[in-house]
C-alpha cells in the first residue's frame, strides 16, 4: 500500500526565530484532500556524559511550555545547517564546562512526529575534561551529577518526562551494564 501525501500547497502563517509554522494541503493515497498543520524546526542535539565513575552530568532548567523546571541531559538547538556533532560538542561545554575526548552517536530520534519535523541526534560522551561553563544569555541551568543506575531507575519510575533524556539514559544503561 502507498502511504506517502503530495503535498499540493502551503500556507506559511508564522516564521520565527526558532520554529515556523505552516498548513499544507496534501492530496491523500485514496485521492482525497487533507490539511497538515507543521511546525518546522531546526531540530536539536543531546550530549549525555558519563565519567569513569558511572556518573552522568544533568542540568536543571526551567522550561516555559510545562512551566516547570527539568531535569535533563545537556541539550541545544541546531542552527539550519549546523552539524549535529559540533552542536553538541559546543552546546556540553557552555552548559556544563566539560569537553570529552570519545564520542558514539546514540541515534537519531523524532520526538513529535505527528505535527512537527524536529529531528534529535544524541550523543553518549565519554573520557571527560573538566572546564568553565558558558551557557547563553537567556539560559539559566544548576548543574547535578547521578549515577546512571539512579538514573534509570528515575526513568522507570516517570520521574524523567524528557524523551531525549529517558532514551539516552536507556540506551547508555544498556551499554554499561550488558
Amino acid at each position: 500500500m502507498i502511504f506517502e501525501e503530495k503535498t499540493v500547497d502551503s500556507t506559511t502563517y508564522f516564521d520565527g526565530r526558532i520554529i515556523k509554522l505552516k498548513v499544507d494541503t496534501v492530496v491523500l493515497p485514496d485521492g482525497r484532500s487533507a490539511t497538515r498543520e507543521l511546525v518546522n524546526h531546526p531540530g536539536g542535539v543531546g550530549i549525555i556524559a558519563l565519567d569513569k565513575d558511572d556518573m552522568v552530568y544533568m542540568v536543571r532548567q526551567y522550561r516555559k511550555p510545562y512551566d516547570e523546571i527539568v531535569l535533563e541531559i545537556p541539550a541545544g538547538k541546531l542552527n539550519y545547517g549546523e552539524d549535529p556533532f559540533q552542536c553538541g560538542k559546543r552546546e556540553l561545554k557552555e552548559e556544563v564546562g566539560v569537553t570529552a575526548d570519545n564520542f558514539e552517536c546514540l541515534g537519531v530520534y523524532y520526538p513529535t512526529p505527528g505535527f512537527c519535523d524536529e529531528k534529535i541526534t544524541l550523543y553518549l560522551a565519554t573520557d571527560l575534561q573538566y572546564g568553565n561553563t558558558n551557557p547563553d544569555d537567556d539560559e539559566y541551568l544548576e548543574i547535578e551529577k547521578y549515577k546512571i543506575d539512579d538514573l534509570y531507575t528515575m526513568v522507570m519510575n516517570n520521574e524523567i518526562h524528557d524523551a531525549k533524556t529517558a532514551i539516552a539514559i536507556l540506551k547508555t544503561y544498556s551499554k554499561v551494564r550488558r
